[in-house]
């Protein structure tokens, strides 16, 4: 089993876009179950020590995912992903924000749109995301936030998921 997956993270200034390309030790199969179900989204999607609360999701297109970061203190950060085109176990894409319980959009935060392809190599399956914001202080925005760096826990409690099914 590889341990040294692929990792790479790159801002794009000129296009206020991340680019994260991550590897995972599991088939396309695995991998898009993981990203499409909300069962286990919950179970990787914050970092740790938050944990994800899906209150409804509906995965199609024009479908929505409401959910919740809850943090250690129980403190929870609520967004809303709206699924604008899904073409399984290849790609899927949506507008990503911060709303409140209900899913009213908090207007006082960016709005992101993701873009999220599947490929599988070798035995391993890698992920191509692009999130692209409407500008530059919004991108930087969230990268101060710590995007980066809870993004990438997030990606490690997936790779723990798919370890213990092996």
């Amino acid at each position: 089993m590889k341990s040294n997956l692929l990792m790479d993270f790159s801002v794009n200034k000129e296009t206020s876009t991340v680019y994260v390309k991550r590897e995972f030790n599991a088939s396309i199969s695995n991998v898009w179950s993981a990203w499409t179900e909300p069962e286990i989204l919950d179970q990787w999607w914050a970092p740790a020590p938050w944990k994800s609360k899906t209150k409804k999701m509906d995965f199609k297109e024009g479908g929505k995912r409401l959910y919740a970061m809850v943090g250690p203190q129980g403190e929870e950060h609520w967004a809303l992903a709206d699924f604008t085109s899904i073409t399984p176990k290849t790609n899927f894409k949506y507008l990503d924000a911060f709303c409140d319980s209900e899913g009213h959009l908090n207007v006082d935060f960016p709005r992101s749109d993701w873009d999220i392809s599947f490929s599988e190599q070798d035995g391993a399956t890698f992920v191509d995301i692009a999130i692209k914001h409407e500008n530059l202080s919004d991108l930087e925005k969230i990268i101060e936030m710590g995007f980066k760096e809870g993004f990438t826990i997030a990606m490690e409690g997936l790779d723990q998921i798919f370890a213990a099914k092996k």
